[in-house]
C-alpha cells in the first residue's frame, strides 16, 4: 500500500436507503483491507434491519445517543465513545433516541462493497 491522504468533504454526504446519511471517509483500492464511513441518523430516525455478508463491521459512536440491535441480543443504549462489534451475516439496526444527530464511524473489514449489503 502506498501512502495516501483523502480529505473529508461534507458535500460528499448522501442519503442511503437504509435510513441514514453516509460519507465514505475511506473506501478505495488504496486500502482493500478496511473501509471507514461516517453515518448520521437524524433524531428519531432508525436504520432498516440489514446485514453484511463476509464483512466484519464496527460502529464507533462519535456523537449522540442510540439504541442498537444486533442479532438476537436485546437492544442496548450506546453513546459517544462506545464501540459496537458486528460479525459478518448478523442482522443489525440502530435508532437515534437522542435530540441531536447520532453520528458514528462504520469500520468494515474487508472494505465495504454494495454487493455485501442485504436487507430484510
Amino acid at each position: 500500500m502506498k501512502e495516501y491522504i483523502r480529505k473529508l468533504r461534507q458535500s460528499d454526504e448522501y442519503y442511503f436507503k437504509e435510513g441514514c446519511f453516509i460519507i465514505e471517509v475511506s473506501n478505495s483500492d488504496h486500502d482493500d483491507a478496511v473501509s471507514i464511513a461516517r453515518a448520521r441518523v437524524s433524531s428519531g430516525g432508525q436504520t432498516a434491519w440489514h446485514w453484511l455478508s463476509g464483512t466484519f463491521e464496527r460502529y464507533a459512536i462519535m456523537r449522540g445517543e442510540g439504541l442498537v440491535e444486533i442479532g438476537d441480543s436485546k437492544a442496548t443504549r450506546v453513546t459517544a465513545g462506545d464501540v459496537v462489534l458486528i460479525p459478518p451475516g448478523t442482522r443489525q439496526r440502530i435508532t437515534n433516541i437522542g435530540e441531536m444527530d447520532l453520528e458514528f464511524l462504520a469500520i468494515c473489514t474487508p472494505r465495504f462493497s454494495a454487493s455485501q449489503y442485504h436487507s430484510d
